[in-house]
Formats: structure tokens, sequence, C-alpha cells
């Protein structure tokens, strides 16, 4: 269990880490068109997803609550981690307005750093609700039609 607890918030405060470095090394909200649509969509289904999943049933580090509900309606009816996708999302918009090399491989690290926490959290969903592979077999991970 402390392992456990060790690696979700290893894999939280790297997340933090990636994601400060690329708000604090340019503009955050973006001033070109294009990016800014792209930036406020993927606040939009941050902000979707964690209506669906209620406040009471949210959770920042990858561990299962014990008393936590499995949800698969709005968001999570066509993606199994729609906050991971809004992350990676606005963040992409972020540097799209303002490139820089830093920034692009602070995202590449959010990618990657995002794709091991989806994984390991998926091993613990699946563990925890045995409707989860069903729902999984069904679902793409962080955007529809593609992963």
């Amino acid at each position: 269990m402390k392992n456990s607890k060790l690696t979700s918030f290893s894999l939280v405060i790297l997340q933090f880490l990636f994601v400060g470095i690329i708000a604090f090394s340019g503009p955050v909200i973006p001033s070109k068109l294009m990016w800014a649509l792209l930036f406020w969509s993927g606040i939009g289904l941050g902000i979707w997803a964690i209506l669906t999943m209620k406040i009471g049933n949210f959770n920042i580090i990858p561990d299962v609550k014990n008393n936590g509900k499995m949800v698969i309606s709005g968001p999570y009816r066509h993606i199994r981690h729609p906050m991971y996708s809004a992350l990676l999302l606005s963040t992409l918009a972020e540097i799209g307005n303002a490139f820089s090399p830093l920034r692009l491989t602070m995202w590449m690290l959010l990618f990657i750093i995002l794709l091991f926490k989806l994984h390991y959290e998926e091993r613990l969903l699946f563990a925890h609700f045995p409707e989860y592979p069903a729902y999984a077999a069904r679902t793409k991970r962080l955007f529809p039609f593609l992963i």
C-alpha cells in the first residue's frame, strides 16, 4: 500500500511539474484564434469531466476511492480519461500559440507521464470494478476513434 501511494503521488507531482513549466515559460491563454479554440475546448472538456465525475468521486491521484463509483456518462461515455485528454489539449494549445523547444519537451514528457499514469490507474480500475473490462473494450483511452 505504501508503494502504491508513493507511485500515485510521484505521477501527480511529475504531471504538475511539467504543466507548471509549460505555464510559466510562456503565455497561458492563447491569443491566436485556432489555439484559443483548442485551449478552451480542452478546458471545457475538463470541466465537463469533473462535473460528470462529481466532486466527491473526483480524485487527483490515480488511486480508486473505497467508496468510488464508476462513471460512464458524459465524456466518459466515449473516452476513459477525459481529464487527461483535456490537459493534453489545453497545454498543446499553449505550445502552439507560443512555441519553444522547452515547452514542446515538457509537453512530450507530460504525455509520457500521463500514459504511465493512465496505465497504472487502469490496473487499479480493472481490479476494483468488475464491469471495467467491458467498459474499456467499448471506449478509447484519450481521444475518440484514435487512442
